[in-house]
């Protein structure tokens, strides 16, 4: 059976440019080579952005009066990616798909009490391998102030307070889904999803990206043999770097498997370990008890008798 997945990345006033022009495909070229522009006319928005993600922030904080400090490392926007696998979607067809992703909007409008008004964009992309939706959203919460009247404010650590904040978004996604029809699972419980920054940090995207951009690739002109030898090249060292890339790409998903495989053995062998030191310190104490009741030997003097005898 497919899955539930909503995943939540959260991103400061700086990235607002860069996720807009993403979303809203307002680039000329994308390195995703998943992208079909051909399809980009079959994407839709269930909440259009009138204009860019950082004027629609400051517009949206000035209407109502959002409290809460921002500082230049401050996250201020969070954005949900809701889907499932190709296959869900092929299954239920393009008039449940459209439903999934509206049912999806209800539940973030409603998910700890949010509201539409707090939402930035929600677009749906169909010209990916599997469809998707780019959920934008200010993480707003409902407090009050010193003197006890009800603010709004924008609080990304409070927004996600808890140790399970995340887990318990899985499970309410999960349960409002089914509930609305959908045949699905729960998302994975204890699969550790790298952030788009973590990933391009441990792939060396950045470096990469900088030295193939800095290889342009045009058609050459010349007839000299000993000019085109050059060229091609160059264009050798271009495709190594490429090859490179995506060879350091594959061995960071294997590792990050092989990762998880060994955290979650790790974590069992850990709760067996708590479950037998439990059962020790019982018998311990029982021991304890034994002998100071059975032989009247007070627990400090067997302690110096053990001490004695190791």
């Amino acid at each position: 059976m497919s899955y539930a997945i909503v995943r939540n990345a959260n991103y400061k006033l700086s990235n607002l440019a860069g996720i807009y022009r993403h979303n809203e495909r307002k680039n000329t070229n994308y390195s995703n080579q998943d992208i079909d522009k051909k399809k980009s006319k079959e994407n839709y928005s269930l909440k259009r952005a009138t204009t860019t993600y950082e004027k629609l922030f400051k517009d949206i904080k000035e209407k109502y009066h959002l409290k809460g400090q921002i500082k230049k490392v401050s996250n201020v926007v969070c954005e949900y990616i809701i889907t499932s696998d190709k296959e869900f979607f092929e299954q239920i067809g393009t008039e449940e798909t459209k439903r999934f992703f509206e049912t999806a909007y209800s539940f973030v409008c409603n998910y700890k009490n949010l509201g539409e008004q707090y939402i930035l964009s929600a677009k749906v992309h169909m010209d990916e391998r599997t469809p998707h939706m780019h959920l934008t959203f200010l993480p707003v919460v409902h407090t009050k102030d010193k003197k006890g009247n009800p603010i709004d404010k924008l609080a990304c650590s409070e927004f996600w307070k808890g140790k399970n904040s995340y887990r318990d978004l899985q499970d309410a996604f999960y349960q409002y889904m089914v509930e609305q029809g959908f045949e699905l699972e729960r998302g994975k419980e204890n699969a550790e999803h790298l952030t788009v920054e973590k990933l391009k940090s441990v792939t060396g995207y950045e470096q990469m990206k900088e030295k193939i951009e800095n290889t342009p690739i045009k058609e050459s002109q010349s007839n000299s043999l000993e000019e085109v030898r050059a060229e091609n090249q160059r264009l050798v060292e271009h495709c190594n770097q490429l090859r490179e890339y995506c060879i350091r790409s594959a061995n960071t998903f294997e590792k990050c498997n092989d990762y998880e495989s060994k955290i979650e053995k790790i974590e069992k062998e850990n709760m067996n370990l708590k479950s037998k030191i439990k059962k020790l310190q019982m018998y311990i104490k029982e021991l304890y008890y034994t002998m100071e009741n059975t032989f009247n030997i007070s627990k400090e003097k067997l302690l110096r008798l053990l001490e004695k005898i190791r």
